[in-house]
């Protein structure tokens, strides 16, 4: 049986999602579409598909936001493994680099002493499976072919980065940044700065703005709460989202 088309509905307003693994941020856009029968939807900052966490859904006349949305600072944690470098940053690329982890890598102190090094206004080179353009190309359509671009380094603000865990081989680590900073590239990075091939193991969005994961539906919670109560009650107006957003 086909689907009923979406159009236009009465709907408007934000979502929180807290974007379960496995999916990419435009599946998570057309679970909202399916949902509430309307077409107009986006979202305000991709998520890696092996991400999880906090992803903003824009619904009706309020896609208008999702730009002015997408330019707040967000908080990520990160898991940050040394030893291997990937082609992609991430757990999911080929290793391109390997080598034995340092004792120094187990140490709190020399953990911190690396971070403070990247806190503040730097140049990051994004990964080359990102979806930067070049001359009208996006950098992992490239990638995919092996054929690598020389991307421009391009200035984001790390507010603060401080890091949670230590072990023999991987950092924790709280990240609040600016928009179009990739935490791929700040592990790949770290892994430079201590002088051993490292990746992003893994990665949570906990914030935008002031607004916290923690309010966020999960899909399934959020497909039985429009099934009992109406796909507007999951919705938040876009002036109150505004006022979250900076907290007052």
């Amino acid at each position: 049986m086909a689907k009923a088309r979406r159009g236009a509905t009465e709907y408007s307003g934000i979502l929180l999602i807290d974007k379960p693994s496995g999916m990419t941020s435009h599946d998570v856009v057309d679970f909202v579409r399916d949902l509430s029968g309307e077409g107009r939807v986006g979202h305000t900052g991709t998520l890696d598909p092996a991400a999880t966490g906090l992803l903003l859904v824009c619904v009706g006349p309020a896609t208008k936001y999702s730009e002015q949305i997408s330019g707040q600072d967000k908080t990520y944690l990160g898991l940050i493994a040394f030893g291997k470098a990937t082609t992609t940053d991430d757990a999911e690329g080929e290793v391109v680099a390997q080598s034995e982890v340092p004792a120094k890598i187990a140490d709190l102190d020399f953990a911190h002493s690396v971070l403070l090094g990247f806190t503040g206004v730097i140049e990051q080179v994004p990964p080359q499976y990102s979806a930067i353009k070049q001359q009208g190309v996006r950098a992992y359509q490239q990638a995919r072919k092996g054929n690598a671009l020389e991307l421009e380094p391009r200035q984001v603000n790390i507010r603060r980065v401080d890091v949670q865990i230590v072990t023999s081989d991987q950092w924790l680590v709280k990240a609040e940044v600016s928009k179009g900073t990739y935490i791929r590239s700040l592990a790949r990075d770290i892994g430079l700065a201590t002088g051993c091939p490292a990746h992003l193991a893994e990665l949570r969005r906990t914030h935008i703005g002031s607004l916290s994961v923690d309010q966020a539906y999960d899909l399934l919670t959020l497909k039985r709460k429009s099934t009992e109560s109406g796909f507007a009650s999951c919705l938040i107006d876009p002036v109150e989202l505004g006022l979250l957003l900076h907290g007052r």
